[in-house]
C-alpha cells in the first residue's frame, strides 16, 4: 500500500467499480471520506478524542496543536476542527461535504483513474471517471483480503481502511475480491468498534440508508 496516498483515497478506490465507475455507498459517501480524514488525522496523531467527552453530536474532537500538514486535504480538515470543539458526527458532515471530486481529482492526477467526455446523441456531453492504473488497487485489495479471509494482522491504515469499509455497509460490494461470509462479516466488525472514527461513520450512515430503504418501500406500495 502506498504511503502516499491518504486513506481517504485509497477507500475511494476499494468503492468505485474500474468500469462503470459507479461508487458504493454514494449516497452516504460525505461520512465515509469525511471519517477516513478524521481516522487519518488520528492515527497521525494530529486530533484526539476524549471517551468520556461525548455530546449528542458524538464524541468530542480536539486539535492537536502543531505546524501545517503537507497534504492540503488533511490541513482543510485540521483547520476545521480547530475552528471550535464538536462532536465527530458534525466533523463528518463538515469535512466530507465536496470531498468527493477533491479526492477523484487527485487520483486521476496520479493516473489511477481516468476522465473521458463524449457526446451523447451529439448533443449532450457527459463525463465518465474509470480505472486507469489499478496496480495500487490490486495491492490494497489484496491486503483487506488477507486479513478478512485468512486472518492476517493488519497494519494500521489497512486496519482503518476495513473498518471505514465495514461501518459505511459497502464492504459487501467487493464480493467478487472478498467473498462474503459471517467470518468476513464479524472481523469487519471488530476492525469497525476499535475506531472511533470507523464507528461515527457507521452511527451517521446506518439511520440514512435505513430511512432511505422506508422511503423507497413506501413509494413501491404507492405505486404498486
Amino acid at each position: 500500500m502506498q504511503n502516499d496516498t491518504l486513506i481517504v483515497e485509497d477507500l475511494m478506490l476499494l468503492l468505485m467499480d474500474d468500469e462503470s465507475g459507479a461508487i458504493a455507498g454514494a449516497g452516504t459517501l460525505y461520512y465515509t471520506l469525511g471519517g477516513a480524514v478524521l481516522v487519518e488525522l488520528g492515527l497521525d496523531g494530529h486530533i484526539t478524542v476524549d471517551e468520556n467527552d461525548k455530546g449528542l453530536n458524538g464524541l468530542k474532537v480536539h486539535a492537536v496543536p502543531g505546524g501545517a500538514l503537507s497534504d492540503p486535504v488533511l490541513q482543510t480538515a485540521h483547520e476545521k476542527v480547530a475552528d471550535r470543539v464538536r462532536g465527530v458526527q458534525t466533523l463528518l458532515i463538515e469535512i466530507g461535504t465536496g470531498l468527493r471530486e477533491t479526492v477523484l481529482d487527485r487520483l486521476v492526477e496520479r493516473g489511477m483513474l481516468r476522465r473521458e467526455s463524449k457526446k451523447t446523441l451529439g448533443l449532450f456531453r457527459s463525463t465518465s471517471t474509470t480505472a486507469a492504473d489499478t496496480r495500487h488497487k490490486m495491492a490494497l485489495m489484496e491486503k483487506v483480503r488477507a486479513v478478512l479471509v485468512y486472518g492476517e494482522e493488519p497494519d494500521a491504515r489497512t486496519a482503518a481502511v476495513i473498518g471505514l469499509l465495514s461501518a459505511s455497509g459497502t464492504l459487501p460490494s467487493l464480493h467478487r475480491s472478498i467473498p462474503w461470509s459471517g467470518k468476513v462479516y464479524t472481523r469487519a466488525k471488530e476492525l469497525e468498534q476499535a475506531s472511533w472514527g470507523a464507528e461515527a461513520v457507521n452511527t451517521a450512515v446506518m439511520p440514512t440508508v435505513a430511512a432511505v430503504s422506508v422511503g423507497t418501500a413506501v413509494a413501491v406500495t404507492v405505486t404498486n
